[in-house]
């Protein structure tokens, strides 16, 4: 079939830049249905974390999840701009989305083998699927944009430069390390800075924020779940007290205040330079990571309560703490400080340092997770009924 003949039916269109002002710009159907799948990794390494916690085995299990999760985060993230910037919907780019589909489930089905095993063969080989359908997406870019051809070819031969270092440190006789990974992720993170240092991608800055705010409600929903499952459990054992009650409206509070915080203002025209839109983008992967963990501790914290735990109620309730800490400290930083000024900027870290005593003060992690979500909601509802006036 010839080239006319495939435009002429939508199965190969020019893959031409969109425009980044463009009116009612919404996240697609593909692209939700991108994110569904990614749901099923995010949950996976979730119960991973939940499982290291439980076992006590928390730094090592920290490390792999922190590993894990970021192969998802990037690989999620190269997409979503990529899409903002060139997505047009011919039949070659739903092929080629469909792969890197592929490539997240093999991620997710690696996933256990690297927390039980150290062994990420199978995730590098899904991490590998990925990024090969991005590469075919930006030599399209490069054919069909002839403005932005250097930007596209930059993306291109970067991701191919990186993804050789990933194959050559780990499928060799050399002991895969956190060092080489943390050499590895400053290469991945410099790949954009590099390719878009002359002429900027057309990314939309409204579609950009709405599939970052998508994202936040699916991992808010992942963590929930986990807890779920977790007080499902306890319910099935008769295990059922009144400290798990308090933790449970606890969690329940505290994931309904972040989600409450987090889309408390519009962000999209503070996407306003390039500076700003990485700042935000990469900045978004410990409010991603602490939701996450969050989860994984709270659905511990179950455990705990129910003594099904080799690991302290201390301990827990300090990592959840932590995880709070973590994404109220980022979201304050790449979004709230931008619309507060005078005392309203700082009253979240006196907040935080309320928090963190907070599990000195209570023997019982169900009360103490109740007593976290009071204070970190008290917060929100005095920033925005007194310090508003």
């Amino acid at each position: 079939m010839s080239n006319s003949r495939l435009e002429k039916y939508g199965w190969l269109k020019p893959l031409s830049p969109r425009d980044p002002k463009e009116n009612h710009r919404v996240a697609t159907s593909l692209e939700l249905l991108f994110d569904l799948i990614f749901v099923i990794a995010i949950a996976t390494a979730g119960q991973q974390l939940h499982h290291s916690i439980v076992e006590n085995h928390l730094s090592h299990g920290l490390t792999l999840y922190f590993m894990v999760f970021f192969a998802l985060w990037w690989a999620w993230m190269n997409f979503s701009w990529f899409a903002s910037a060139y997505d047009n919907d011919d039949a070659f780019y739903r092929i080629v989305t469909f792969v890197q589909i592929i490539g997240s489930l093999v991620i997710a089905a690696g996933i256990p083998l690297a927390f039980q095993q150290q062994d990420f063969d199978v995730i590098i080989i899904g991490y590998f699927i990925m990024r090969g359908g991005l590469v075919t997406q930006w030599f399209r870019v490069a054919h069909n944009d002839p403005e932005r051809k250097g930007t596209a070819l930059r993306y291109a031969f970067g991701i191919i430069l990186v993804q050789i270092g990933w194959l050559l440190f780990h499928f060799t006789p050399i002991n895969f390390t956190i060092y080489l990974f943390l050499l590895l992720v400053v290469a991945e993170l410099f790949v954009p800075v590099f390719a878009e240092a002359n002429n900027m991608t057309p990314w939309h800055p409204h579609h950009i924020s709405e599939r970052y705010a998508l994202l936040t409600i699916i991992v808010l929903g992942e963590a929930i779940i986990g807890c779920f499952n977790a007080i499902s459990d306890a319910i099935n054992l008769q295990l059922l007290s009144t400290e798990l009650i308090f933790l449970c409206i606890g969690g329940l509070l505290m994931m309904f205040t972040m989600w409450w915080a987090y889309f408390d203002h519009d962000v999209a025209e503070y996407l306003n330079s390039r500076k700003h839109a990485f700042i935000w983008g990469y900045g978004h992967f410990l409010i991603f990571v602490s939701i996450a963990a969050l989860g994984a501790g709270l659905a511990a914290a179950v455990n705990v309560v129910t003594g099904q735990a080799e690991v302290s109620s201390q301990v827990v309730c300090y990592f959840i703490v932590f995880s709070l800490i973590v994404y109220a400290s980022s979201l304050w930083l790449l979004q709230d400080i931008h619309h507060l000024s005078g005392i309203k900027r700082w009253l979240y870290p006196i907040s935080a340092v309320i928090i963190c005593m907070i599990p000195m003060w209570f023997e019982h992690i169900g009360y103490a997770i109740f007593a976290i979500s009071i204070v970190y909601a008290l917060r929100l509802v005095f920033s925005k009924c007194f310090l508003a006036r």
